[in-house]
């Protein structure tokens, strides 16, 4: 009978505990409480999924495309721009991501790059691509038709000076300031 009792006012304690405590709805704010921001990437030169063309790649000019962004996360404080190709050598036996620009501490009132930009943004600082130098390198593909993934993230921190950082040392130092990201895929072939 004491078991009893004593199960009852354990009971009794537990429900108390409980109302004394916030919900777990109350403690999560609803999302239409939350501001979303859903950033959006583009280029005048191609749109989604499309072929980029020849005049960004090193069967032409080998100049940067114009990029675009807008709707940047609350507090975004810096942006880090990669463009990579994570189908080398071969799309159909990928064996690495092939790294064509990396850019970081663009500031966040920067809202595009033009076509064959030859001066970056003030304050912007760049990483050193899979040629081993720094810079944009055009879409190269020894063989079939290859995806270039142009990502963007929005960070919550000027990450400073890092050298001339590969894009794993760049991604270590950027992961944890994350906001948002967006990302834009072309494709390239070579004739």
């Amino acid at each position: 009978m004491r078991w009893r009792t004593a199960l009852v006012w354990l009971g009794c304690l537990v429900l108390l505990a409980g109302a004394a405590l916030p919900s777990a709805a109350a403690q999560t704010p609803s999302s239409s409480s939350l501001e979303r921001s859903v950033m959006h990437l583009q280029s005048t030169a191609f749109g989604p999924g499309d072929e980029i063309p020849a005049e960004h790649t090193c069967q032409g000019a080998n100049i940067s495309p114009p990029l675009a962004w807008s709707d940047l996360p609350a507090g975004t404080k810096s942006l880090v721009l990669i463009i990579d190709d994570p189908d080398a050598p071969d799309p159909a036996a990928p064996k690495m991501t092939w790294v064509h620009w990396v850019l970081y501490d663009i500031p966040p009132d920067t809202t595009s790059l033009a076509q064959a930009v030859s001066t970056l943004p003030p304050g912007t600082r760049q990483g050193t691509n899979s040629w081993g130098r720094t810079g944009y390198g055009g879409p190269c593909p020894p063989i079939g038709r290859h995806r270039y993934f142009h990502k963007l993230f929005a960070l919550d921190a000027v990450l400073g000076d890092l050298g001339d950082p590969d894009v794993d040392a760049l991604m270590a130092a950027a992961r944890s300031h994350i906001l948002g990201n967006v990302e834009l895929v072309g494709t390239y072939q070579k004739r």
